[in-house]
């Protein structure tokens, strides 16, 4: 068995930051992302990395963060008692970004590992992460590269991963109140553990790296695309969804803000305008009612 370490994480999850901060920035072509560095009084703290303003990205957010703590918040333990009363880390890198054009989709991706010790019991550890995609005006080539990238990274890992994880995926960024998803999804997935470590940590590379491939593509694709103000306020209107879902059911927010954690890293992920308009409703037949189409879970590769 492969020893658990998480000290082969934090490299690959810096690197991944930097990696992913510079794509962006050459996708974008002016914008810069601007560096925060904080810390935790519990333990830890992190590399927030914001850009605002670019010619491409309205506003978006690269996060890196390494906390540690003797107790965990009730979000953590409210499933898994067996975790009181251990030392825990948690290290991450978390994304959001908010382009300006509304033909180009938000998109989310995050990859983090967790390990709670105890002296004399075996580490609890385990991998999570994902990334899915928000469009308002949706292409289904663009759908389907996604998706296809992801099934790609998965296919090495076992036939049934991608289609596991894109399950879990479309379960979990589900507005049920609103009784849509959340966008088109991709891949999600925690407790990661039933492999050895380092197979674990390879998959959490490949998804890691694959944000990139699956995502800049479709920024290049549509980022020069004319628009109006009408696609622009339906944009916003969309958004609002967004801040629905973080604010409501989002199990990293509420982790973050338990824990203690830096309040504006954590609500990065907030679009930097939305809107909300009572009881909307699109034209039948219009390009905005052909999102309704795309929020469901559905196959996108056949």
């Amino acid at each position: 068995m492969s020893q658990v370490n998480i000290e082969q994480v934090i490299p690959f999850f810096k690197r991944l930051q930097d990696h992913i901060c510079t794509e962006l920035e050459i996708a974008d072509g002016s914008g810069k992302f601007i560096e925060d560095n904080w810390s935790r009084p519990e333990g830890g703290g992190g590399r927030t990395r914001v850009l605002t303003e670019g010619a491409i990205i309205e506003q978006g957010g690269v996060n890196f963060s390494l906390v540690s703590g003797d107790k965990l918040p009730p979000s953590a333990t409210a499933h898994r008692p067996e975790l009181a009363g251990r030392r825990w880390q948690a290290c991450g890198v978390s994304l959001v970004i908010h382009p300006k054009n509304p033909f180009i989709p938000t998109s989310h991706a995050n990859v983090r590992f967790f390990i709670a010790e105890k002296e004399g019991e075996a580490p609890v550890w385990w991998f999570g992460g994902g990334f899915d995609l928000t469009p308002f005006y949706p292409f289904k080539e663009d759908v389907v590269h996604w998706h296809q990238t992801a099934k790609d990274l998965c296919d090495p890992f076992g036939e049934s991963i991608y289609s596991e994880h894109k399950k879990w995926c479309d379960d979990y960024f589900y507005l049920k109140h609103r009784n849509e998803t959340r966008g088109v999804g991709g891949l999600f997935f925690d407790d990661l553990n039933q492999w050895p470590f380092e197979q674990c940590l390879n998959y959490i590379k490949a998804v890691g790296n694959g944000f990139v491939e699956a995502y800049v593509p479709i920024v290049n694709k549509r980022k020069d695309t004319p628009y109006q103000d009408s696609h622009r306020q339906f944009q916003l209107y969309r958004r609002g969804r967004y801040v629905e879902f973080n604010l409501v059911f989002d199990r990293g927010t509420l982790f973050g803000l338990q824990s203690g954690g830096r309040t504006e890293s954590i609500l990065m992920s907030m679009p930097p305008l939305a809107r909300w308009q009572y009881n909307y409703h699109p034209e039948e037949g219009s390009a905005e009612s052909n999102l309704s189409e795309y929020l469901t879970p559905q196959d996108w590769l056949i």
